[in-house]
């Protein structure tokens, strides 16, 4: 352990660290040519050792920080340190080789002092396609993940500094839009070869020897910070189970059920009682699992008031366990690319147990229907067609409301940390036109603190044959309240075609034509408390900006509003909530 002496020491390197990965991420992200990462930002970077061990994240994905270990530790069960040489670029996306999902693809570049192996940098990015059998290749109805695109095992990219031509050309031939994938390849080698020299910098400034002690020395520090942190929670054990509506093949719910255990310094997750793996691709293999049990877990403390070092060691008093076989741990060939959807759900279900645990401190679930559009189609007035891909995954969402506050409307929640797609951007590359973006009146999940509100996003088609693939949910069981506060209503999915609407269900898959318009409306977060203790002027306030209406304000909150003078009549307001307790008890 690092002596308690040297925080000072220790905080100077951990930002030393992060702040290469964050360089990392600009390099990336304004190099960059797709939308999914320029703006979608659903990409990280990061910093770890010589034995592959995280040493530095930047503001990226939480959910990518526990990844890229199990990643790196693939590559080098493959090659072995004998087989790593100074110029090498490693590749890997398979996600039974310790990879997340096809889409996210890892290089990791190795940082050599003359001959001695300092550690990796790392860019992982999630591509517009990889190939499969749809456009964008997050179809949530694959049954294998071998219709699900192109699978990459721990390979070199480059070695000892020369591309690797045989594997670029394998790459550019298995996907729709090898112009923009390939052009997000490069930008991840931009941002590693800027890491690279970033990194050797503080090989300079430590030596070889000292940098690589001071490493250990944040890991035992990060380490020691994150057991302080678990001492604080009460010993104990609490469960909490969220519901996905269905994989999109088998009608039946999907249980997520969470178990933690907290004993003196360590907290134990068992996931224990979560429904089987599905026939559909919207499962997490086990490394994402861990990731997001380390992520949220981190999120908990940092609520606590305790900052601790993006570094692995804070992974070492948190252990995870899912069983062989189930929906967070499932067997190959398991499809896996639409796993994000699984991974809200464990989110929700981790916070959800956390919030046993302590009630004050954590919000009720978070908005959002883990809406993701997938579009492909062709240009036919080129010979030949030139294809295009647009994926729009980074709809925003609200947090639940807590025991001090309201959701935040519009707030990206958990650990998605992913960036909002302009409607003018999605216009200007695609055929597509956004008909409506904005806030959903009386969507919120009412309590005395309110859900953020709900939202909705709407398209019309400007082409004909576009293949549309929607991946949603929480249309049977929406985003939960804690301690009296209400769920928001349900995600809400219209297709108009020809002047007539239908609903549809939470995930399909169909041809659009131009002048087709779908309207995605998804829920807000959820309530935290009683709605009748909610204050008379916050539902006032609510009013006046339009985000509840007055209807709203009577039936469920108990405010009477003038229409008129838009006050709240004191009264009325206590007769009727006065009748509305007695009508509940």
């Amino acid at each position: 352990m690092v002596a308690a002496n040297d925080p000072g020491r220790m905080e100077v390197l951990r930002h030393a660290l992060e702040s290469i990965a964050d360089g990392m991420a600009v390099t990336l992200s304004r190099t960059a040519r797709s939308s999914v990462v320029r703006h979608g930002l659903d990409f990280s970077t990061g910093v770890l050792d010589s034995q592959g061990e995280l040493v530095g994240q930047g503001l990226c994905m939480p959910t990518h920080m526990g990844g890229m270990p199990a990643a790196l530790k693939a590559v080098l069960d493959y090659f072995g340190k004998d087989r790593i040489f100074p110029g090498d670029v490693l590749i890997n996306n398979d996600p039974y080789e310790g990879g997340s999902h096809l889409p996210d693809i890892f290089l990791f570049q190795p940082v050599f002092s003359d001959d001695n192996l300092m550690g990796y940098v790392c860019a992982m990015t999630h591509h517009t396609d990889v190939g499969g059998r749809v456009a964008g290749g997050n179809a949530c109805d694959s049954t294998e993940i071998y219709q699900e695109g192109l699978r990459i095992p721990p390979l070199k990219l480059y070695e000892r500094g020369q591309p690797n031509e045989t594997l670029f050309r394998i790459i550019e031939k298995a996907v729709r839009v090898p112009d923009v994938v390939l052009a997000d390849l490069k930008a991840s080698i931009a941002a590693i070869q800027f890491g690279e020299g970033e990194y050797l910098k503080l090989v300079k400034e430590y030596g070889v020897e000292g940098l690589i002690d001071e490493q250990k020395k944040l890991m035992d520090y990060s380490e020691m910070l994150t057991r302080t942190a678990i001492r604080s929670l009460p010993d104990g054990q609490w469960s909490f189970t969220d519901h996905i509506d269905d994989d999109g093949i088998d009608p039946g719910p999907i249980a997520i059920k969470t178990t933690i255990t907290k004993k003196d310094d360590s907290i134990h997750l068992d996931f224990t009682g979560t429904s089987p793996q599905c026939k559909g691709a919207i499962q997490p293999v086990f490394a994402t699992t861990k990731a997001i049990a380390y992520a949220v877990t981190k999120c908990v403390l940092v609520a606590m008031g305790y900052e601790i070092p993006n570094a692995a060691g804070y992974f070492r008093p948190v252990s995870v366990y899912a069983p062989e076989g189930t929906f967070l741990n499932p067997l190959l060939p398991a499809p896996v690319a639409a796993r994000a959807l699984g991974l809200f759900r464990l989110t929700t279900s981790i916070f959800g147990a956390y919030a046993q645990m302590l009630p004050d401190k954590i919000y009720a679930a978070f908005g959002g229907c883990e809406l993701g559009i997938g579009l492909g189609g062709y240009d036919r007035s080129q010979t030949p067609w030139k294809p295009w891909v647009l994926l729009e995954f980074f709809n925003q969402q609200g947090l639940g409301g807590s025991a001090t506050r309201d959701g935040t409307d519009a707030l990206t929640a958990g650990t998605h940390n992913a960036a909002n797609a302009p409607a003018e951007t999605l216009e200007t590359d695609h055929p597509i036109q956004v008909l409506r973006y904005g806030f959903v009146q009386d969507s919120e999940g009412a309590g005395k603190h309110r859900g953020g509100v709900g939202m909705v996003r709407e398209y019309r088609y400007l082409q004909d044959d576009i293949t549309l693939q929607v991946r949603s949910d929480r249309m049977k069981n929406p985003p939960y309240g804690l301690y009296g506060g209400a769920s928001p209503p349900p995600t809400k999915i219209t297709l108009t075609q020809g002047g007539k609407s239908k609903h549809m269900p939470s995930k399909f898959i169909m041809t659009a034509n131009s002048g087709d318009v779908v309207s995605f409306q998804w829920p807000g977060g959820g309530g935290w408390g009683d709605p009748l203790q909610r204050t008379p002027d916050s539902a006032l306030r609510d009013v006046v900006s339009e985000k509840i209406s007055i209807e709203r304000a009577r039936d469920v909150y108990g405010v009477v509003i003038d229409p008129k003078t838009l006050s709240v009549e004191g009264g009325d307001t206590e007769r009727l909530r006065a009748e509305l307790q007695l009508a509940t008890k």
